[in-house]
């Protein structure tokens, strides 16, 4: 996500984590499209993080001290 941010870490907010995306994409607009598809779900190369932990769903709750990371998955052989 550094093409939009330019940055290694950014501030946003939200209570769950599609209010964050949606708070980022305000900040850096077209980010949520690239790990959001036009369904609202994750796109499956994107990995969610929150405190370490692996999350599934966009209306996934958060908490004011909470990390997230957006990983872009690897693959290949």
């Amino acid at each position: 996500m550094r093409p939009y941010t330019q940055a290694r870490e950014v501030d946003a907010e939200g209570t769950t984590l599609a209010e964050l995306l949606a708070d980022l994409d305000r900040q850096f607009p077209g980010l949520r499209f690239r790990v959001i598809d036009e369904q609202d779900h994750m796109r499956p190369h994107m990995r969610f993080l929150v405190n370490g932990e692996q999350v599934f769903d966009i209306k996934h709750r958060l908490g004011a001290n909470d990390a997230v990371h957006l990983v872009q998955a690897l693959s290949g052989g």
